[in-house]
């Protein structure tokens, strides 16, 4: 595959529209398989991690599929564009209510929790946090992977705060965070056309924020992070 050098690579947005205009041209058809990340990145002349963002864009969009293992490949014409799985269920809006109360216990819940845990982390809770920040980085292509790398997260931020009723509280809702992160981590992905490492950046800023003992930051970065899927969910109610 050979890339087009016309204009200047500004970012992974036209590494992003690139192949996007060779799937809308028919160069690349349903089942074929990309070249390598590797390959890729020597083609554009960008770095790996502007083609696994641009790759991840795609994806969302339901352009691509990624195999863990086995590659990118394009997407069935039906399979683009196509909205999570859930949002497809006669019970949607009942299901979309219910997390939108979740991610408002998340909200109220886990800013505090940051802030705390800025206060009153140690060097093995820092240790801990970045740890998985890095095992997300590594396998940034394997969702099923990183879904629970965002759930252990969350819960090693709470024991951070090193405070036992805030961490029983965290570990009380274990189930309904579990179900909550998998379905906002899909309609992010796909409302917001973003990406797996954009998702990650956000998490890196909680830790840096965390690591600086910036309370403040903390507690922004964690409330900004919660209430953009949950814009998205009140938008997606309002349509129905």
């Amino acid at each position: 595959m050979e890339a087009n050098h016309k204009r200047p690579l500004k970012s992974h947005e036209w590494v992003m529209n690139d192949i996007k205009r060779q799937l809308q041209a028919g160069e690349l058809v349903p089942g074929d398989r990309l070249s390598s990340v590797t390959e890729l990145a020597s083609s554009y002349g960008v770095g790996q991690s502007t083609i696994r963002e641009a790759l991840s864009a795609l994806k969302a969009m339901g352009m691509l599929t990624i195999r863990q293992g086995s590659g990118t490949y394009v997407s069935a014409p039906q399979e683009a564009t196509a909205p999570p799985s859930f949002m497809n269920d006669e019970l949607w809006a009942s299901r979309a209510t219910s997390l939108r109360h979740i991610l408002e216990v998340r909200k109220m819940l886990e800013t505090g929790c940051a802030a705390l845990a800025a206060t009153n982390r140690t060097e093995a809770d820092v240790t801990a946090l970045a740890a998985i920040i890095a095992s997300m980085r590594e396998r940034l292509d394997d969702e099923a992977f990183n879904e629970q790398a965002d759930i252990q997260f969350h819960q090693q931020l709470a024991a951070a705060t090193h405070n036992p009723i805030l961490t029983e509280m965290m570990e009380s809702l274990s189930a309904k965070l579990h179900d909550s992160m998998r379905d906002t981590r899909a309609l992010w992905f796909y409302s917001q056309r973003s990406s797996a490492e954009r998702l990650l950046n956000e998490h890196q800023a909680i830790y840096e924020a965390i690591l600086e003992q910036n309370a403040p930051a903390a507690s922004l970065r964690m409330e900004e992070h919660i209430a953009k899927v949950e814009k998205v969910l009140i938008t997606k109610l309002s349509e129905e």
